[in-house]
């Protein structure tokens, strides 16, 4: 690997972090920042803001809009979007619409991008992915499937319950995952106001940066042209590692910028506080944390851009981004609650930033599949010889 960060990379990092600092922090404490996550409002604003700084949607392809990123170049300038809550959402760089486009523009037909993709990339229309169920359907276990999909026709007919699904509420369109009748598994597309789509209800979680929040779906014989169905029939399993693979990795890179803004808040703490005589990083078990924070952000990033780098080869990069987000999540769990500890009462309120990081990031060793499930079929694929040291 190649450390050395182009001049231009450079720049647009530079670019990045003054737009945020300039634009995207002073609203961190807008009102329209509800427990859901931003409204629509605010995420309109935040991305008229990003797009006259022609930084809106820089990871898309050239040809919807975007810059083309590469992943290495993704990592650089999601980190710095990461840096507030508000970032990826002003940068349209955000869970789940991130993982959508690219998936969209690697399996979706012309019609489906002129229809969805572009309004998407654009900002127009936000998006959402229902993939996870309520027992005993599917969760970390997609084998577990229970949503169907049965052939009408020239469409399919649509019928199930999802739960814990970003970004529903509000959103322009849905990504659905369901069973066919021999056992595989399709995507389809859908406008979230078809009939047979039924938002029961918003789910309150920890975490309040996601726009649209988490919710409760229900499909009732949801009626699907078979011209939407996104890529190919029984090949939705497939589509799904397309997807999850960069998705994983692009939420790894979101968070180390939530971390870095944790340390440096911890480290600005500890350097003007004072306790028994000296600045509060002078002794010795509070500049061990700071000290430790350091080699978790180090060794995040190392993983990410290593992660990144296989990408770029056109591997598959699954074994390289399932471990890259444990060693993410973890480390960065540990980040954040460090730092939370050194502010002492203000890392428990809402007077400083960390306090919302840590409600953001104690999921994040839950989403896209639990720490637990990755080292287990790390485990199982090291016992076959199927990773080599």
């Amino acid at each position: 690997m190649d450390f050395t960060i182009s001049d231009d990379l450079l720049a647009l990092q530079k670019k990045t972090r003054d737009f945020i600092a300039e634009h995207v922090i002073p609203m961190e404490h807008d009102p329209r920042l509800t427990a859901h996550g931003p409204t629509d409002c605010l995420r309109q604003e935040l991305q008229a803001k990003a797009k006259s700084h022609g930084l809106l949607c820089p990871h898309a392809s050239t040809e919807m809009g975007g810059m083309g990123l590469s992943h290495m170049a993704k990592a650089i300038v999601f980190e710095e979007a990461g840096y507030s809550p508000l970032g990826p959402v002003a940068l349209n760089v955000h869970a789940p619409d991130e993982g959508n486009i690219h998936l969209m523009e690697i399996v979706a037909t012309e019609a489906q991008k002129d229809r969805w993709l572009r309004p998407l990339v654009q900002g127009h229309i936000r998006s959402c992915f229902a993939m996870t169920e309520p027992a005993p359907g599917s969760g970390s276990d997609p084998s577990m499937l229970q949503t169907t999909a049965v052939r009408d026709g020239d469409d399919y007919l649509i019928t199930g319950d999802k739960w814990f699904i970003t970004g529903a509420d509000g959103a322009g369109f849905v990504i659905i995952m369901a069973r066919m009748e021999d056992g595989s598994a399709t995507m389809f597309l859908a406008d979230m106001n078809a009939p047979g789509i039924i938002h029961e209800r918003s789910m309150h979680s920890l975490d309040s940066c996601f726009a649209g929040g988490h919710s409760v779906l229900r499909f009732e014989n949801l009626r699907v042209p078979a011209s939407d169905v996104l890529g190919e029939v029984g090949k939705g399993f497939r589509y799904a590692q397309v997807r999850l693979a960069p998705a994983r990795l692009t939420h790894c890179m979101r968070w180390l910028g939530a971390g870095r803004r944790a340390q440096d808040i911890a480290c600005d703490y500890a350097r003007t506080r004072h306790s028994f005589g000296k600045p509060l990083g002078e002794h010795q078990g509070v500049g061990f944390m700071l000290a430790d924070n350091h080699m978790d952000l180090h060794s995040t990033r190392l993983a990410i851009w290593h992660c990144a780098w296989t990408l770029d080869k056109g591997e598959r990069g699954n074994v390289e981004s399932s471990v890259t987000k444990v060693i993410s999540s973890e480390a960065l769990w540990r980040v954040v609650d460090r730092s939370v500890q050194i502010l002492g009462g203000q890392g428990v309120t809402g007077e400083q930033i960390v306090e919302r990081i840590f409600r953001d990031i104690r999921p994040f060793r839950i989403y896209d599949g639990p720490s637990e499930v990755h080292r287990m079929s790390l485990a199982a694929k090291l016992l076959q010889g199927k990773v080599g040291v």
